[in-house]
């Protein structure tokens, strides 16, 4: 199974991809988390339109292309049961380098991320971690303020609440609430 965790960094969507794998196990479910900043676009793509263009951090940042061939298209029907864990390493600018890892028999393969629904990326469920505008405008840290207009198109283009399988309030990180279940039970 292949499970999007989606929502910008201050829902910490990797923080509950994390403490869900934990938990799986125990009901015989091993889980796997492999996060989208993994598959970041090396910094001379990314970055072409400088550092802070919102634009380009909505359609230029993630290799969805790579997420798709490496990892869902692998674990998914058909593959062969394996993953990259890790494409481009951002700190260093440069290819990870990583070898493939088998995906463990009824795995569930967690990818934690912001803007990662209405890309065409093939997930069998999505949890949308839902920040309103009022609150990422309080809780986005100054210094990545010029990320607010990127979900606010987000929301407007892709309606990521709609699309999700399941939704988290994430306005207060200490108060979570699930609010919508769709398709799933």
């Amino acid at each position: 199974m292949r499970v999007a965790v989606d929502g910008p960094d201050v829902a910490a969507p990797a923080d509950l991809a994390a403490a869900v794998a934990e938990r799986l196990p125990a009901r015989g479910r091993p889980a796997v988390v492999v996060p989208a900043d993994g598959f970041l676009r090396p910094a001379s793509v990314r970055l072409e339109h400088g550092r802070t263009d919102p634009d380009a951090r909505y359609t230029d940042w993630l290799d969805t292309g790579a997420l798709a061939r490496e990892v869902l298209d692998r674990v998914g029907p058909g593959g062969p049961a394996e993953y990259l864990p890790v494409l481009w390493d951002v700190g260093r600018d440069r290819a990870a380098r990583a070898a493939y890892r088998p995906m463990p028999p009824r795995g569930v393969l967690l990818v934690p991320g912001p803007l990662l629904q209405g890309v065409g990326l093939a997930f069998d469920v999505v949890v949308h971690l839902r920040v309103a505008p009022a609150a990422r405008r309080r809780r986005f840290p100054a210094e990545q303020a010029w990320e607010l207009p990127v979900f606010d198109r987000y929301d407007g283009e892709v309606d990521p609440v709609l699309l999700a399988d399941a939704v988290v309030l994430a306005d207060r990180p200490e108060h979570p609430a699930l609010v919508l279940q769709n398709r799933w039970s």
